[in-house]
């Protein structure tokens, strides 16, 4: 039988040890995860009864396979979610479905709604063109934004940073108020130094083009209509958070009998002559254990497996150690209410602003987003209908000033920048907090990223390693596109194929991520 250690406990990794499992049984499948919890960033934290989402995970795909997998899962709602039938709101439900009333083990269905804080008003996001975005652009403003638009559209820019992609799809007006700051804030670079491959994965075809198409296939009634990710309406949600996902996989691949071990910090990968892997050595309560293996899936931060692996040529070293990260802290913030009025059409418990998350691009303040919780899942949050349970999410670099304070430092920060940003009146609301820090949450396109190509075909020669998820493959991957990840992985295994372009691919791919199904 031959054996498989998969490094980490993430989507990626908890997929592939999953679908190894399920789809044979001539494989021992050992998993190594350096936390105690499992889903990586897609994590949930449970505090005093209330729950928080890591960065916010929206259950969004075009790829088929992804989604009867989650459904497998976590089957979607056949009923309606306590807030929808205590609002009488309509809701997408399946029939045969399970309740989320009765079970836990369910898949709601919610509505979208993101917006940009900008001005002390809401946006669009993605930035619409609406009459209430208009208005609270200003008459000036918007006629600026036009010509800009225009401008772009005649004289195209070369994509040589993230700024001259931005530019070119909105034009610099947009750029500047909506963009920018932002870009800048969350990898802590300004966006002329960011490689346009961030755009082009994270944005893909958005546009304002995208925008006014979206618009008028709404207004014709064209059900075919191709929607970008970014402009989706609806999205799936596990009933507890997409922590209870992974939760559910992890006790599954153990029923399977696969191996799962916590607070196992893998710090060697060994390389024989040959350049086949052997195995591992991780850290467990303070003792160094050496694991032999004749596959390794990794979907830790390819700075540290490259760091941990022996006889790497110098030039794929530098590379690796080369590779940036933006990091991310939050604090979860309990209140009764909050300041910002509800003025769209969509009924909330306690009126509050539906949105899912809020961008911030207010520049007197360093906050990136705010979450309400509320609004992914009533289950989230203790007591759903008196108190408005918000995540204040800022991001920063591993041993930063901002890393390095205190949490109750840290959580009064960000408690006033609520009170500046008129959230709250005053700090003396906020019946209680809770402080989360994510190392590595975001892999950058930066630095020696450009030369990602070369340690990649580096990796590629090792053929029994398959780098897989976010972190495994240095991409700002969505959760859908990790888990394709490990599925491209495992079929390769199965099979025996050595060219490993398959996974690589996913999301690369124009037609891929675009094009794929239509809703």
């Amino acid at each position: 039988m031959k054996k498989v250690l998969v490094i980490g406990a993430g989507p990626a990794g908890l997929t592939a040890a999953y679908e190894l499992l399920d789809k044979s049984k001539d494989y021992e499948v050992v998993v190594f995860e350096e936390s105690d919890k499992f889903g990586g960033i897609s994590r949930t934290v449970e505090y005093k009864g209330n729950r928080m989402d890591m960065g916010g995970h929206r259950f969004f795909s075009k790829v088929p396979e992804v989604n009867a997998w989650w459904e497998k899962m976590l089957p979607t709602q056949g009923s309606k979610s306590y807030d929808d039938i205590k609002l009488n709101r309509e809701s997408t439900v399946v029939k045969g479905g399970p309740d989320p009333e009765k079970v836990d083990r369910v898949m709601l269905r919610r509505n979208r709604l993101s917006r940009i804080f900008f001005r002390r008003k809401f946006f669009d996001y993605p930035v619409s063109l609406k009459m209430s975005t208009l208005k609270n652009m200003g008459f000036g403003t918007t006629i600026v934004v036009g010509f800009s638009y225009l401008k772009s559209c005649i004289y195209k820019r070369p994509e040589k940073s993230l700024e001259d992609f931005y530019i070119n799809r909105f034009g610099k007006k947009l750029y500047s108020m909506f963009f920018e700051n932002y870009t800048t804030n969350l990898w802590g670079r300004h966006p002329s130094e960011i490689s346009p491959e961030w755009g082009a994965q994270r944005v893909k075809g958005l546009s304002i083009m995208a925008i006014l198409k979206d618009i008028f296939g709404k207004i014709f009634h064209k059900t075919n209509r191709k929607v970008e990710t970014s402009l989706i309406e609806e999205f799936a949600y596990p009933k507890l958070g997409p922590g209870q996902l992974w939760d559910l996989t992890a006790e599954d691949i153990r029923k399977m009998g696969g191996q799962i071990v916590m607070n196992a910090k893998v710090v060697a990968i060994h390389k024989d002559a040959d350049n086949n892997l052997t195995g591992l050595t991780y850290e467990k309560g303070g003792e160094r254990i050496t694991v032999e293996g004749d596959y390794i899936i990794s979907s830790m931060p390819v700075k540290d497996l490259v760091a941990g692996m022996n006889d790497v040529p110098k030039k794929e070293a530098q590379i690796a150690a080369g590779l940036p990260y933006r990091d991310y802290m939050t604090v979860g913030v309990l209140l009764p209410k909050l300041n910002l009025k509800n003025e769209t059409k969509i009924k909330t418990l306690g009126n509050i602003v539906p949105d899912d998350w809020v961008y911030v691009h207010d520049r007197s303040v360093q906050m990136g987003r705010f979450q309400i919780y509320n609004n992914w899942s009533p289950y989230l949050v203790k007591d759903v209908e008196h108190t408005v349970w918000m995540g204040l999410e800022y991001f920063c670099n591993e041993g930063d000033s901002m890393w390095s304070m205190t949490d109750e430092d840290f959580a009064h920060m960000g408690i006033k920048e609520m009170v500046t940003m008129n959230l709250i009146d005053s700090e003396s609301e906020v019946m209680d907090y809770h402080v989360e820090r994510v190392k590595k949450a975001y892999p950058a396109y930066f630095d020696t990223y450009e030369n990602m190509d070369e340690l990649r075909a580096y990796l590629d020669s090792i053929q029994n390693l398959y780098c897989v998820g976010r972190n495994g493959q240095h991409r700002y991957n969505n959760l859908d596109h990790s888990m394709c990840t490990s599925f491209e992985a495992v079929k390769n295994i199965l099979s025996g194929k050595t060219d490993k372009s398959n996974v690589w691919n996913v999301n690369t791919e124009k037609e891929y991520h675009e094009e794929k199904g239509e809703n």
